[in-house]
């Protein structure tokens, strides 16, 4: 072709595009077997594959539980009231120190435990510290206290005003659990 079949432009030899309409002329442009349409649904069906691909390996990398799995939440506090058949016990006849109702202070902070381990764990933790000659050993719930991770059970040492007080009476607790370090406690 050596015009343009639109404007009736000279065309150059291999010319895809004429230059005063911009028609398309000849093949001289097309790749080889390839339009632009053929091009893009072999990336489509390419994209599918790779998805495809990816999801299935997911699938096979995660596994199943088999629907046995439980989840257990913490969610600070007790439901109902402690069951003393199941050894929990409630606050007021454990024996142990209790945290002084809206008070922001320091203490010197024994053990974590989840609360999906029961109070009665975290009980006999404080007892056993009271044992090795701590006083003032009590159990808080972490949930109530903005300063706290919530969803564990805090056996702690001490209710002190101050950082310095706190941190006074550390290696003395420190005896007992060498894990103990210093906490502030917020409502």
């Amino acid at each position: 072709m050596t015009s343009c079949p639109r404007c009736g432009e000279p065309l150059a030899a291999g010319q895809g595009y004429c230059l005063t309409c911009g028609a398309r002329v000849g093949d001289s442009v097309s790749r080889v077997g390839s339009t632009p349409r053929t091009r893009w649904a072999l990336r489509v069906a390419a994209t599918g594959v790779v998805a495809l691909l990816g999801a299935a390996a997911a699938v096979t990398a995660t596994g199943s539980d088999r629907g046995d799995a439980t989840l257990v939440t913490a969610i600070g506090g007790f439901a109902t009231a402690p069951d003393r058949a199941a050894g929990e016990e409630p606050a007021r006849s454990s024996g142990v120190a209790e945290w002084p109702t809206d008070e922001d202070g320091w203490t010197i902070a024994l053990a974590s435990m989840p609360q999906t381990a029961g109070r009665a764990t975290a009980l006999n933790r404080a007892r056993a510290a009271r044992r090795r000659g701590l006083t003032q050993v009590g159990v808080l719930d972490s949930s109530r206290y903005a300063s706290l991770h919530p969803g564990y059970w805090i056996v702690f040492s001490g209710v002190y005003s101050s950082e310095a007080e706190a941190t006074s009476a550390l290696e003395d607790a420190r005896r007992a659990s060498r894990t103990a370090v210093v906490r502030h406690v917020v409502p």
